[in-house]
């Protein structure tokens, strides 16, 4: 959707229309700086390494912090949408495969 500068020096902001399709996984993976986001429509069951898994609901937000393995399984026969935040490294790939 966009990217910009923000106010830390060699960081970006980037915004995101994430979709997580019926039955499907985003699988393991991590970014290069923090994760805000909103889920606009469905649900999605959130895992982030060392905490419980969670349920997120349309109309909450979560925040994964940069280099935290995560994870999102959409159990319905909808797709979730997700707005995503991610303030991340100027250069580096948005993200990254984790094992």
């Amino acid at each position: 959707m966009g990217k910009a500068d923000v106010s830390v020096p060699g960081r970006e902001a980037v915004v995101a229309k994430v979709e997580v399709a019926p039955g499907a996984k985003a699988g393991r993976h991590t970014h290069p700086g923090d994760e805000i986001s909103y889920v606009s429509d469905g649900e999605v069951q959130l895992l982030i390494d060392g905490q419980a898994p969670r349920t997120v609901k349309a109309g909450e937000s979560f925040v994964i912090p940069a280099g935290v393995v995560h994870d999102a399984h959409n159990s319905s026969a909808a797709p979730v949408h997700l707005v995503g935040v991610y303030v991340v490294e100027k250069g580096k790939p948005l993200a990254s495969p984790a094992p």
